[in-house]
């Protein structure tokens, strides 16, 4: 089956929420430990976590999750055209110098200067051309994948291809695929046998969001010290971190609640994403719990060890043990151009030719069963 054109399945002028994945060509080990070459590249996964921030405070995308292995990563990005709307020309030709600069200091993006933001701003097309792009997923990964093998070609001094191919990106329609994707790529590293608990899965997402947790529980234990001779203390009194200060400052934040929370675009309050908005209807603790229930049915050595009763996110979003554990475990097997129940899909068109989209046998038969 010929592979649709990336304009079919994500509109970017629309708020779209897409996993996407990317390898290493040949499946070589060019991020970790390469058998062949017996070198050690660990430290590229380094490079790839210090572009998401540096692309997460620029662009006009969400960074919701991400994994890093040795071989190929996961994301998932929720593009903004409408925080990027709000945006007046002088931040969208700032923000675009930042991602491609004109100039470099030890490194590092320069400020822009006025004359350098002028030659966008005063350009109707360019500032157009900036203004699409910032919010755009497919210019995320084409300058994400190209300084990451220019990066690491000139490390080796070597020529050609780096990736395997044109990065595959699946768009998510419902929260419950949006929940059974975030999981797959949090879980990934233990899937992939690199680590045994989700806090000990270097290069996550979830890891961040668990340190951030644990800085927050320090600071709290050093408040009741310091504050252990007052009768109360309010909600006000209780410790914060600043945003320089958070490990997940520059992930979207997790829980949305649909009822409470602000609409609209929702533009963040600090520099280090795009917006303040969350994705899941589920607090980070019960997150927390349902990675780790869900990461100790899938080790091979506890196999069908179920608990007596499982977390209640998974009865509200009407999936069973089964189907839940079959959408994290396969979940990119299960899903070609989108992600989501199979009547979603079914009634989703393809946004140039209007045809229909593949619903696999498998995740038609699992996701059947699970209703």
């Amino acid at each position: 089956m010929a592979r649709l054109s990336r304009g079919e399945v994500i509109d970017p002028s629309e708020v779209s929420i897409v996993h996407v994945i990317n390898r290493t060509v040949r499946r070589c080990f060019l991020f970790g430990d390469d058998p062949i070459s017996g070198k050690n590249f660990d430290h590229r996964k380094v490079w790839i976590e210090e572009l998401l921030e540096h692309f997460s405070a620029c662009f006009g995308i969400d960074l919701l999750c991400f994994a890093i292995l040795s071989n190929h990563y996961h994301l998932i990005l929720r593009s903004r055209p409408d925080v990027v709307a709000s945006w007046d020309d002088s931040e969208v030709a700032r923000r675009w110098l930042l991602i491609c600069p004109l100039r470099k200091v030890d490194g590092k993006p320069a400020v822009p200067t006025e004359p350098e933001l002028n030659s966008i701003r005063n350009c109707p097309v360019k500032l157009a051309e900036a203004r699409q792009r910032l919010s755009n997923i497919s210019w995320w990964m084409r300058l994400l994948n190209q300084r990451i093998a220019q990066r690491a070609n000139r490390q080796e001094e070597e020529m050609g291809r780096f990736w395997q191919d044109r990065f595959r990106a699946i768009r998510i329609i419902d929260e419950e695929s949006l929940m059974a994707c975030a999981a797959y790529v949090d879980l990934n590293p233990i899937r992939a046998g690199l680590a045994e608990t989700i806090e000990a899965s270097d290069h996550t997402s979830v890891q961040r969001r668990i340190e951030t947790r644990q800085q927050l529980a320090a600071a709290s234990q050093d408040t009741s010290v310091e504050t252990n001779s007052t009768v109360s203390q309010s909600d006000s009194a209780l410790p914060t971190l600043t945003p320089e200060q958070r490990r997940d400052r520059f992930l979207a934040q997790l829980t949305i609640d649909e009822a409470k929370d602000p609409t609209g675009p929702v533009a963040s309050q600090t520099s280090f994403r795009c917006s303040d908005k969350g994705f899941l209807s589920i607090s980070t603790d019960a997150y927390f719990e349902l990675l780790d229930w869900t990461a100790r049915q899938l080790r091979p050595d506890k196999p069908g060890s179920t608990p007596a009763d499982a977390p209640p996110v998974l009865k509200r979003l009407g999936l069973g043990k089964p189907a839940w554990l079959a959408l994290v475990a396969s979940f990119e097997e299960l899903f070609c151009h989108l992600a989501g129940r199979c009547d979603r899909i079914d009634a989703e068109r393809s946004y140039r030719t209007g045809r229909r989209f593949r619903v696999r046998p498998s995740a038609r038969k699992l996701l059947t069963s699970a209703a």
